[in-house]
């Protein structure tokens, strides 16, 4: 029973550390959380925490109804890992660079909940993410371990991906400023080397569908 709920758990830890790397790391939705958050204050820049749960579930859907078509061609699966794999490669990378939060001034008038949804439809790092390594690991979790398993790694992924862009807002919102110091940099880079295990998992994982080893 320990090593069910630990082997659960994985899956949980695994959605966890995509998340907060997500909710974490500088791109345009972290970017309108700072701007809202300076413009207005923490409540609005905390409503732009919550556009990926408003657009991503079609993206999830359409992702895993493509994948689900492809179960029994193992080519297909080992192709989408490796570009997975190469992906989570590509972000860790920017994770472990040196960068900072900047506020964006486009998109003035408009509410913050609607410009971070037109934000995130528009943005192809959820379209890509989803396709080529969260579905890939709901199918994996699904197959080996049931809907619990998937669940969890869902459940992990939005609530560590919320939970760190509100986080964000709020430090903005205290110090109207943004972990631009060491401290900052440390859990980017930490969360950067995490990344690289998750894609060496998946680059692995996809040669061996491809029959390389």
């Amino acid at each position: 029973m320990l090593f069910l709920m630990l082997t659960e758990l994985q899956f949980f830890f695994t959605g966890a550390v995509l998340g907060a790397s997500a909710g974490l790391s500088p791109g345009p939705l972290q970017t309108l959380v700072v701007s809202e958050t300076l413009r207005y204050d923490a409540r609005e820049g905390a409503k732009v925490c919550l556009a990926p749960l408003i657009t991503d579930p079609p993206i999830i859907i359409a992702s895993l109804l493509i994948l689900s078509r492809l179960s029994d061609f193992d080519p297909v699966l080992g192709a989408i890992s490796l570009v997975g794999g190469s992906f989570l490669a590509f972000l860790a990378y920017e994770n472990m660079r040196k960068h900072h939060l900047r506020a964006d001034h486009r998109m003035v008038g408009l509410p913050s909940l609607k410009k971070a949804v037109i934000t995130n439809f528009l943005s192809p790092v959820p379209y890509a993410f989803w396709f080529f390594v969260a579905a890939p690991t709901v199918v994996r979790a699904f197959d080996t371990r049931g809907v619990g398993s998937a669940a969890l790694f869902i459940f992990g992924f939005y609530l560590f991906l919320t939970g760190m862009s509100i986080v964000i807002a709020l430090v903005v919102a205290r110090t109207k400023t943004l972990l631009n110091r060491r401290s900052y940099t440390v859990a980017m880079r930490v969360l950067g080397a995490l990344l690289l295990v998750f894609s060496v998992v998946f680059l692995s994982n996809g040669l061996k569908l491809l029959g390389v080893i």
